[in-house]
């Protein structure tokens, strides 16, 4: 089904179904809120859009079984939502399905990664077709599906980042990265944000800064942290900073066109080139918007800054897309166009392959030199057929059903609703982000923005899934909620996604109150 017609379907649901609750607007104080929310039916469960697909009846493991399985033989690292983790069976779109048939709006798209719609019917068949003609070579043989996409891959880049390290995951791509900021530029330091994420692999988890990412072992060395520029949390911000349609509650004098929030943060960086690292760098790696860190964006301006600074060390600029690229933000391809600065690397997996274990680096022709030059660089599985074929058909659906375009077009309007929220709650700290990247930060009380107790979120997670709403979480104390789904998304099933979380949210002012 085209996008354009899911559209019209979900219209057509809008209009003949009735509201479930009034849209009340009660006020932040405690009394006028109670009177106003007890009229609301605080129980009802918001009525799901229709969605055009029937799940295959599930016929595999006892759930009992499968939680026998997982505790005997896999990680014992505690990764699974919920108390009960929830067992998928199947996925159409934007939708999940569990082994009992409940169906769910996913708006997580399996941690930013299902771009386009899981079991997207065109990427499927590309799949399927490349799956009966050649799955594996390895770069010892030629291949079309590799120099198929390498040429499309290509003219969505700015020059002269035209040469493609195609790998598998996203932390094998900013291991990578590392390796070519220190060959070309013949230093060892590397910085990156305090809460950034770029990987879990031995390498990166010295990139990582957010802490139960951390170990007590060596890993990593050489590489440096520096403040987060976090508008919302941070010591600075105000109400201009975010390239975003909601900007934070704080309050400042700044004109439009000037930060003053983004020159202290500016004076940070440069404290941290002045006291943490050599006197010449390797590079410096940063997220456009941070991902696992809960969706914080910096003050606009803030990276072209930093980049001119790291540039002036003798440091590459490593941009890490895994999350942020592929029209997720709306307003352009990549994530780095927003800041308005041109990377020397980019790297990128997630929505790269749908869900498809996928990742590349793409840079200059002069640092691919450079690690050319010093390493016999290989990868077995990179860029095989199966990965190429999947790949250029994400793109062909990306620009075939405007995907861009529908994330910002409802991305901002599903920004607009959340940020009511905001004004409403006062728990609901933050609302912010670009396109379809949305993170909401839950906190005591506004003015302190200490973070609401994790027990709490906890409840209010819970809560969504429950009423047919899968969501995200970040942040350094799991205190923001992530919003990220499929590119496909409509406007009803916002409405929906934002009626179950006020719902929730409502719930949670009722168990506080008793």
């Amino acid at each position: 089904m085209t996008l354009a017609w899911r559209h019209l379907l979900r219209a057509l649901y809008l209009e003949t179904s009735t509201p479930r609750t009034p849209k009340t607007r009660p006020s932040p104080k405690a009394g006028a809120f109670w009177t106003s929310v007890t009229k609301l039916g605080l129980h009802t469960k918001p009525r799901m859009p229709p969605c055009d697909f029937t799940p295959e009846r599930y016929q595999s493991l006892a759930y009992d079984r499968v939680l026998e399985i997982h505790k005997q033989h896999l990680s014992p690292v505690l990764t699974a939502y919920f108390s009960e983790p929830l067992l998928l069976h199947q996925g159409h779109m934007e939708w999940l399905f569990d082994y009992e048939g409940n169906r769910y709006l996913d708006f997580f798209s399996g941690i930013v990664t299902v771009s386009v719609g899981h079991c997207h019917p065109k990427v499927n068949a590309v799949a399927q077709k490349q799956l009966g003609r050649l799955w594996h070579t390895s770069a010892v043989f030629f291949h079309p599906p590799i120099h198929e996409y390498a040429e499309k891959l290509s003219a969505l880049l700015p020059e002269p980042l035209k040469v493609i390290f195609l790998l598998n995951s996203g932390s094998e791509a900013n291991d990578l990265a590392m390796l070519m900021a220190r060959a070309h530029s013949n230093n060892t330091d590397i910085i990156s944000f305090r809460g950034a994420y770029h990987g879990c692999s031995p390498y990166t988890l010295g990139l990582t800064n957010v802490g139960f990412y951390k170990m007590g072992l060596p890993s990593g060395m050489g590489c440096q942290s520096t403040m987060c520029p976090d508008v919302f949390c941070g010591p600075w911000g105000g109400s201009h900073c975010r390239d975003s349609p909601v900007q934070t509650i704080r309050k400042c004098s700044c004109a439009p066109d000037c930060c003053q929030a983004k020159d202290q943060y500016i004076e940070q960086f440069k404290d941290t080139l002045s006291t943490s690292v050599a006197k010449s760098i390797a590079g410096f790696f940063a997220e456009p918007i941070q991902g696992v860190n809960g969706v914080v964006q910096y003050p606009k301006g803030f990276l072209k800054e930093a980049f001119e600074l790291v540039r002036e060390r003798g440091g590459v600029c490593v941009a890490d897309e895994v999350q942020t690229g592929f029209g997720r933000l709306g307003s352009h391809f990549w994530g780095f166009q927003t800041h308005g600065v041109l990377p020397d690397i980019v790297t990128m997996a997630k929505g790269i392959g749908n869900g498809f274990p996928m990742a590349a680096v793409v840079t200059t022709p002069e640092i691919a030199k450079s690690l050319a030059k010093r390493l016999l660089h290989f990868n077995t599985f990179g860029g095989n057929p199966m990965a190429c074929a999947i790949g250029s058909s994400v793109l062909e659906v990306i620009k075939e059903e405007n995907l861009q375009e529908n994330s910002q077009e409802v991305g901002t309007y599903m920004l607009l609703k959340f940020a009511k929220l905001r004004d409403e709650f006062e728990i609901v700290g933050d609302v912010r982000g670009k396109g379809l990247m949305i993170g909401i930060e839950m906190v005591k009380d506004k003015t302190s923005r200490q973070p609401l107790p994790r027990e709490e979120v906890n409840q209010i997670h819970q809560d969504c899934k429950r009423m047919g709403l899968l969501i995200g979480r970040g942040g350094t104390f799991s205190q923001t909620f992530r919003i990220a789904p499929s590119m496909c998304i409509t406007k009803p099933e916002v409405d929906f996604a934002v009626e179950v979380f006020r719902s929730a949210l409502i719930q949670h002012m009722e168990r506080q109150a008793k």
